[in-house]
This record gives structure tokens, C-alpha cells and sequence, in this order.
């Protein structure tokens, strides 16, 4: 019971950490040791209300043409009472439960045991063993192999709908109810396994958190990087597989959905397919460069990331490729190119600012961003073993606009997806709030940590750079 032995241990630790005035590279690994009273709240709200949240979304769509108001007139007026809502909802099925387990295990299968070839045809293309996210245990190391995925899932899909035939392209659609219920089964069944895992055989007992508050350590979870085996990371492969491989496949059927239905697709569901495509391809083309995000350099696993990978993304994020099933929109030439180069720009934003990051990182800054070698602030931090390192906080390009500037032109494709939808509902909206919040909370979170660490090198950046996200603005 290692992980019993790194409990006792907790405690000594935090206690050394903050006794160094600065915090450390190691300490500076993974979620909180300590639960405020506003983080436990919040908790205790999103385990309760998302699930109903996601369901209330879903059924508002099915029952109420994507109304979020008409439910709860009902409600309110004694029209309809829970149960009515509730019976009309379509259950599990055995037909649910064998297409998830077959798409699970599928995406499983192309996880672990096929060898990427993407390379061979795609240069530039980064695959195979990559390393990031260190922790007192192990330099973690990942296999890259995400594009390939999507690449054979796609491929499979059109054969299908084209020639093969063996099922509709609107067989997501028509169950997507109950495969609800199936997405919510594996999203708490992970995250509770990870938990049990992580107090009983956990992979590294030193990649361990706990805050001795069972709330807590369910949702945000206690391994660091639970794994399977050497490969099979609970982290890399529910971030990425199944769902955000499903998220165009979800689209697609949204679309022959709509085909069906009125016997054309809008241009306005054209639109969505191809933005959110972009996003989508773009993730497993860098999936390398996500190794170095917040989800996988400092989030454990635990409910927070299983369910809310399994749910709340497949079904919260396609809100708006279901929201034109039940609503056609064809937009008017100007709207539509208004749409397309939002999300275009935002997306080239996202992708170059990124990029002169990464760029920046690689050459230790020497290099050229617009055309100049770029401005940096020297920053140093102190380990919990007294060692000293720097780093470089880069303050050019769109790094000297604002100090979360991706997040700007995420926010900006965020917006186009919604737009794409027209005014009638608040529904297709919903993203864009929620995006918002997060990305938001995720520079507080992440500027809290980074003041931490460098300390009142930190504040020379914020002086150098004052605005997170809207120059001028914020």
C-alpha cells in the first residue's frame, strides 16, 4: 500500500514546501494540497448540477425544440410536473450500450496497438514517444498517436456511409439520448476507478495527492498520471479518445441528420463542421504541443477530467450542430462570411500564438517573431533542494499584446461556432459563456501559480505585459 505511505508523507511535504519562500519545479507539480472553502463549493456544485445541466441541454432539444425557458414555464405553471419530462426521456438501451462499447474499445485498440504512419506521408508531423509533465517520480512519456486515429475513424466512417452501407450516418443522432446514459457510465465509472486506484495500487505513490477531503479528491483527482501497463495513460487517451475523435463524427451525423430531415444541409451546418473540424484536426496534429497544457502538466485525473472528457464535452460542445437539427438556419452570404472569418481568424491567432511560444522555447529565444529577435523577461526560481533555475518570459509578438493571447483567439472561434446558428435561441450560446469562464478561471489559475513560482520576477512581466486577454481591455 504505497500510496498509504505517501498519505503519511503529505503532510511533511507541505509543510516543506512552504517553508521555501519560493515554490519549487516539483512543487510547483499538480493540483492544490489544501481545499479553500470557494474551491470546495464549487466542487460540491459541479458534481451535483453538471450532469443535470448536461441532461437539461440535451433534453430541452428533444422535448422543447432547444428552448431553455419552455421547461421550466411548464414546471412553474404545473403543465408538466418531473415525471412527465422524465418518462418521455428515451432510457439505455441495449443498442446504446453495444455501439459505446464498441466505439470505446475501438478507440482503445487504435490507442494502443497501431503503429502511427502518419509520419511517412505528413511532414512535419510530430508522433511517437514524447516526454513532458515532470513530477517527483518520472519524467512522463507518452505515445503520440492521435492523428492516425482520427484518420482511420474518418476514413471508416465515409466508407460507410458511402458504400458499405452496415449502418445510418444519423445512428449517433438517433440514439444520442441513450448513449448519454452510456457516456455517463464510463465517466463515473473512470473516475472512480482512478480513485480507488490512486489510494490502493496507484502507478508512482510520489505522483500522489491528498487533501483528505473526499469531495475534493474525487473531482480533481489523486494520481497525477494513472496508467495501465507502460502506455494505456488514463490522462492522454480520455483527453483526447474517445471524445474529441467523436466531436466531428458527432457533427457529421448532425448533418445527415439534417439531410434527412429537410433534404438539403445549411450552409450555417456547413460552417460548424468546418470550424470546429479545424480545432479538431488541429488538436491531434499538435498533440505533442498539448503535453504542455495545463490538463496534462498540472490537472490529475479524476472526475473532473473522466467525466467531464466523456460527457460534458461530446455533449455540451456539439450543442450547436444538434441546436440546427431542430432549427435549419441558412444564413444570408454576408452572415455566413462574416462567421467563416471569425472563426478563421480567431483560429490563426490561436495557432500563431502558440506557435511563437513554442518557437521561443525550442531556440531558448534565438529566433525572429515578426520579423525581430524577440524581448523576454529573466525570471529564476528556487527548488526545494536549494537549486536555482531560470526561464524566459517571452514579451513579443502577440506575447507583448496580452499574456493569454491564444486564449483570445479561442474565444474568438468560440464565438463563430455560436453565431453560425443565428439569434433565435440562447441554447447554441451556451459555449461561448462557458468558454469565457473557463479560460478566465484557467489565467487566474494559471497567473496564481506562475506568481508563486518567480515571484517579483512575476510582477516585471506584468508590468512589461499588463493585460490577460484584450489589450486595453483585460
Amino acid at each position: 500500500m504505497a500510496a498509504h505511505q505517501e498519505k503519511k508523507l503529505a503532510e511533511e511535504r507541505k509543510h516543506q514546501n512552504m517553508q521555501n519562500g519560493t515554490k519549487t519545479s516539483q512543487g510547483q507539480w499538480g493540483r492544490a494540497w489544501e481545499v479553500d472553502w470557494f474551491s470546495l463549493a464549487s466542487i460540491l456544485f459541479l458534481l451535483m448540477f453538471a450532469p443535470l445541466i448536461v441532461y437539461y441541454f440535451i433534453m430541452s432539444c428533444a422535448q422543447y425544440q432547444c428552448s431553455l425557458t419552455d421547461p421550466l414555464l411548464d414546471l412553474l405553471t404545473g403543465n408538466k410536473h418531473l415525471s412527465d419530462i422524465w418518462e418521455r426521456t428515451p432510457m439505455l438501451t441495449y443498442r446504446a450500450a453495444g455501439i459505446y462499447s464498441l466505439w470505446v474499445t475501438f478507440q482503445v485498440v487504435l490507442y494502443m496497438y497501431i503503429p502511427d504512419f502518419c509520419h511517412k506521408f505528413l511532414p512535419g508531423y510530430m508522433r511517437g514517444v514524447q516526454e513532458d509533465a515532470v513530477t517527483p517520480a518520472v519524467v512522463n512519456k507518452y505515445q503520440i498517436n492521435g492523428l492516425q486515429a482520427w484518420i482511420i475513424t474518418h476514413v471508416l466512417w465515409f466508407a460507410n456511409a458511402s458504400c458499405l452501407h452496415l449502418f445510418s450516418p444519423t445512428i449517433i443522432f438517433d440514439n444520442w439520448i441513450p448513449l448519454l446514459w452510456c457516456a455517463n457510465i464510463l465517466g463515473y465509472a473512470v473516475s472512480t476507478f482512478a480513485m480507488i486506484k490512486g489510494y490502493f495500487f496507484p502507478t508512482n505513490a510520489k505522483d500522489c495527492k491528498f487533501t483528505g477531503n473526499f469531495f475534493y479528491d474525487y473531482m480533481m483527482g489523486i494520481e497525477f498520471n494513472p496508467r495501465i501497463g507502460k502506455w494505456f495513460d488514463f490522462k492522454l487517451f480520455f483527453n483526447g479518445r474517445p471524445g474529441i475523435v467523436a466531436w466531428t463524427l458527432i457533427n457529421l451525423s448532425f448533418a445527415a441528420k439534417q439531410q434527412e430531415l429537410y433534404g438539403e444541409v445549411t450552409n450555417s451546418m456547413i460552417l460548424v463542421n468546418v470550424l470546429q473540424g479545424i480545432y479538431v484536426l488541429d488538436f491531434f496534429w499538435n498533440e505533442a504541443w498539448y503535453l504542455k497544457t495545463i490538463d496534462i502538466c498540472h490537472d490529475h485525473f479524476g472526475w473532473y477530467l473522466g467525466w467531464g472528457d466523456c460527457v460534458w464535452l461530446p455533449y455540451l460542445y456539439t450543442l450547436q450542430g444538434l441546436y440546427l437539427v431542430y432549427h435549419p438556419v441558412q444564413l444570408c452570404t454576408a452572415h455566413a462570411l462574416g462567421v467563416l472569418l471569425l472563426g478563421l481568424l480567431g483560429y490563426y491567432i490561436f495557432r500563431a500564438t502558440n506557435h511563437q511560444k513554442d518557437l521561443f522555447r525550442r531556440t531558448n529565444g534565438n529566433c525572429r517573431i515578426w520579423g525581430k529577435r524577440p524581448e523576454h523577461i529573466e525570471c529564476s526560481y528556487t527548488s526545494v533542494d536549494g537549486t536555482k533555475y531560470y526561464s524566459k518570459l517571452l514579451t513579443s509578438g502577440f506575447w507583448g499584446w496580452a499574456r493569454h493571447f491564444n486564449y483570445t483567439g479561442d474565444l474568438m472561434g468560440s464565438l463563430a461556432y455560436c453565431l453560425a446558428c443565428g439569434f433565435g435561441h440562447i441554447l447554441p450560446y451556451f459555449y461561448i459563456i462557458y468558454m469565457a469562464i473557463l479560460l478566465t478561471h484557467r489565467c487566474i489559475r494559471d497567473e496564481h501559480r506562475c506568481s508563486s513560482k518567480y515571484g517579483k520576477d512575476w510582477e516585471r512581466y506584468t508590468a512589461a505585459v499588463p493585460y490577460r486577454l484584450l489589450p486595453g481591455v483585460f
